[in-house]
């Protein structure tokens, strides 16, 4: 059974998660150089969820959406799609991204099939990176 909480007006429903669930990112390492001018592969990390692509609604699934250089989005609300808030809604796991040169922060934020963050978020710890 899928658990709905509730809705306020203008705001999305949010898909309940389980309290222990978690996502982290395996790689790159908090505080990693990585060389400009070149992708690097990210890895997406999940425990005690499963992942499913957008649109399919299953319990305790969700899609992962990499966020680059900005904040968590507001509760309740759709995670933008742009180039700060990245959609996997295939289902990925990784993906390789190309950054320019500088200091980056990387969080990954779960949402559900309609890309509405769950309750409680399910997010990683924010890593900052180094592109040089």
């Amino acid at each position: 059974m899928l658990l709905l909480s509730g809705a306020t007006a203008g705001v999305a429903n949010a898909v309940n998660a389980p309290a222990n669930a978690y996502c982290y990112i395996g790689w790159p390492n908090d505080g990693q150089v990585l060389a400009a001018g070149k992708p690097f592969r990210v890895w997406f990390g999940l425990r005690h969820m499963g992942v499913a692509p957008k649109g399919v609604r299953f319990e305790n699934t969700g899609h992962h959406h990499l966020l680059i250089n900005t904040e968590l989005p507001p509760a309740g609300q759709p995670i933008p799609s742009d180039r700060n808030h990245l959609h996997y809604g295939a289902g990925e796991t990784e993906t390789m991204i190309e950054l320019p040169p500088g200091k980056h922060t990387l969080q990954l934020l779960m949402g559900d099939e309609n890309h509405v963050p769950h309750t409680p978020p399910v997010m990683s710890k924010r890593i900052t990176v180094t592109v040089k």
